[in-house]
């Protein structure tokens, strides 16, 4: 397969661009089947993807690109036919790649995924430890569990090694590299001269007639689509705060029960000196560490300053033996477990200072000292009361949401001629909005009426026709929203006489610019048969990666024009300027290409093969797994 892609003529313009292939097939785009209203719209080996899954990956990508972008989101690019389609080929993608996994019985191993998930900045302590609570927290706001989790996880870790694989095999001739290299490097020497479209606007003569036509040819820009002003209500956990309030004594009564919660318990910094017994060791050698054991302890009573020293010198424990016998800071509770329990249980028996006797452990007799004590403190009342607060209205919000929420899309449904009921019901503020399409407003953002669902509810024929209100609609996290339509305006045409003013001006920068581009042509002639460089102004180097102010339409066309023979001469339509012709006078090269270039654009060159490469291992799989799109495609025009 890669032979045929190296040969074929089409890799250049890949390469050229450096395009990276998306799973879309090329030029082709499908329109729904009359039967895929039912529930199956492809079948990938023995998987069947389903209208519903269909509708899912689309609302997820239209989600994901909407807090994304933010007031830039345009839904109506991704509700094209094409993206439509799109999605779904990536589905079966996906499907067609987990077939061959399973398949082929690829896997991640259980450290490789640890690992994984320990490199995780959000399940992350300030620190940079791991935080087990934050992590359970985490997946369960996503509707997850941690081996729902590890499982999707350990699906794309071998997607990634998968690709990654057929990546790294790809790679381009050299001479390609070079070839592209020398192009980006080249430098041009170019002369500009500008006719402006400002500089002909005097000379315009405009006519009923031109008005007439530029009207009739942009009809659509002065459409006016449908439009409604509607009422609405909101409800949103700050309605619920707004009706939740917390008592002292309920405040007294959690303090009470959690004290524990609300203090810091005791901790000990602790040293030992081990001295070690080997697993079945005899009486004899029972005593004898014993003995040696009590000498040391003989030891630090006369001198207990001396204690690291000794430690340093004769513990057995090859860990703690080199920090000095040092334990750290331990917590009975917290760190129950990690030491012996018969040694931890003297640790909190000890006064600060004081020197043990030997204590027997699985490991032999330790000798231990507690090298300071923070006592167990607890937080007051007052202080902690605004933890308790917000912690007791959470608990209570949670609670009267669930009924808040039940009651409101009741209401809205069963008393559907008017809003008011529910609004004094739930004390909610009844709002207006003006001017709503069928589509979001950029202007209104992430507003709840500005919500497709909420728009294609309110658009609805119960709403539009019936005059009833709408259901609740759920618009975001805990968000609903209801409306009603307070008046409705057909779509329309703007007059001619109400736009003339705009169409004016537009016809009047039209015609500028093409008395500009017969200036600029008649001058552009002139300069190709003389080669002088008359009227053009100062010589400017033009590169790939420098192109300095001159304007990125006029660049293109300059840094592709034939050099063949210099001068060469080009010109330019800007948009918004005018009309620019370009002398080119020398096309130099440096001596030697830049290294570090080179590197990049290999690199650059080979992830473009690499992703062609993957795109026909996918397309290869797709095959393998005898995947079918249950709708039928049509082809574009520019497929054609």
């Amino acid at each position: 397969m890669f032979e045929y892609i190296r040969n074929n003529t089409r890799l250049i313009q890949i390469l050229m661009g450096l395009v990276i292939l998306a799973f879309a097939a090329g030029g082709i785009v499908g329109s729904l089947d009359k039967r895929v209203g039912a529930t199956e719209v492809a079948v990938v080996g023995n998987t069947k993807i389903t209208q519903q899954e269909w509708d899912d990956a689309q609302r997820q990508l239209i989600d994901r690109q909407r807090a994304s972008m933010g007031p830039r989101f345009d839904p109506k690019q991704y509700e094209t036919p094409e993206m439509k389609q799109s999605v779904l080929e990536n589905l079966v993608s996906e499907r067609a790649m987990d077939v061959e996994i399973k398949k082929s019985h690829m896997t991640v191993g259980e450290a490789a995924l640890q690992k994984q998930i320990g490199e995780i900045g959000a399940f992350k302590n300030a620190d940079g430890t791991f935080n087990m609570d934050q992590y359970k927290a985490a997946l369960a706001a996503q509707g997850m569990t941690p081996s729902m989790f590890d499982a999707r996880l350990r699906r794309d870790l071998v997607l990634q090694q998968l690709h990654s694989a057929i990546s790294a095999s790809a790679f381009a001739p050299r001479s390609v590299t070079d070839r592209l290299t020398a192009i980006t490097e080249q430098q041009r020497d170019v002369q500009e001269q500008l006719f402006p479209a400002g500089d002909f606007t005097a000379q315009v003569q405009v006519t009923d007639a031109m008005l007439k036509a530029f009207y009739d040819k942009n009809a659509a820009m002065f459409q006016v689509p449908e439009q409604v002003k509607v009422e609405y209500v909101v409800f949103d956990p700050s309605v619920v705060e707004s009706q939740v309030s917390v008592t002292d004594a309920e405040v007294s009564a959690f303090y009470a029960n959690s004290l524990k919660s609300f203090g810091t318990p005791e901790q000990r910094n602790a040293s030992n000196i081990v001295i070690s017994l080997k697993s079945g060791a005899t009486a004899a050698e029972k005593a004898a560490a014993k003995a040696k054991a009590d000498a040391v302890v003989a030891e630090l009573r006369k001198a207990p300053a001396s204690f690291a020293a000794v430690a340093k010198a004769q513990s057995q424990d090859p860990v703690t033996a080199e920090q000095g016998g040092s334990l750290g800071d331990l917590d009975q509770e917290k760190d129950k477990g990690t030491l012996p329990a018969s040694v931890m249980a003297s640790i909190f028996k000890l006064k600060q200072g004081e020197i043990s006797d030997p204590v027997e452990s699985d490991f032999g007799y330790h000798v231990i000292t507690v090298n300071s004590i923070k006592p167990a403190t607890t937080k007051s009342l007052d202080e902690v009361k605004p933890q308790i607060v917000a912690e007791l209205k959470k608990q209570k919000m949670s609670k009267k949401y669930t009924e808040m929420a039940e009651v409101f899309a009741n209401t809205v449904e069963d008393q559907f001629e008017s809003l008011k009921p529910v609004a004094d019901k739930l004390q909610l503020k009844i709002q207006t909005a003006d001017a709503l399409a069928r589509t979001p407003s950029p202007a209104l953002g992430t507003a709840p009426v500005n919500s497709p669902k909420f728009l294609a509810a309110i658009f609805s024929d119960e709403a539009l026709k019936a005059k009833r209100n709408t259901r609740a609609v759920e618009v975001g996290a805990s968000t609903m929203i209801a409306g009603r339509v307070l008046d409705y305006k057909p779509a329309s045409k703007r007059t001619l006489a109400e736009v003339e003013p705009a169409i004016r001006q537009a016809v009047i920068r039209e015609e500028a610019v093409k008395l500009a581009r017969k200036a600029g042509e008649v001058k552009l002639a002139a300069a190709k048969a003389s080669g002088d460089a008359a009227g053009f102004g100062e010589v400017k180097p033009v590169t790939y990666q420098n192109q300095g102010t001159m304007p990125a339409v006029a660049a293109k066309e300059v840094l592709k024009a034939d050099v063949s023979k210099l001068p060469a001469y080009v010109g330019v339509e800007v948009p918004g300027m005018g009309y620019a012709i370009y002398r080119i006078a020398k096309v130099s090269q440096p001596a030697q290409p830049n290294p570090a270039s080179r590197a990049q654009m290999a690199m650059e060159v080979n992830g473009a093969v690499g992703q062609v490469e993957n795109y026909g291992y996918v397309e290869a799989l797709k095959v393998k797994a005898k995947s079918k799109l249950l709708i039928k495609p049509v082809v574009t025009a520019d497929a054609k």
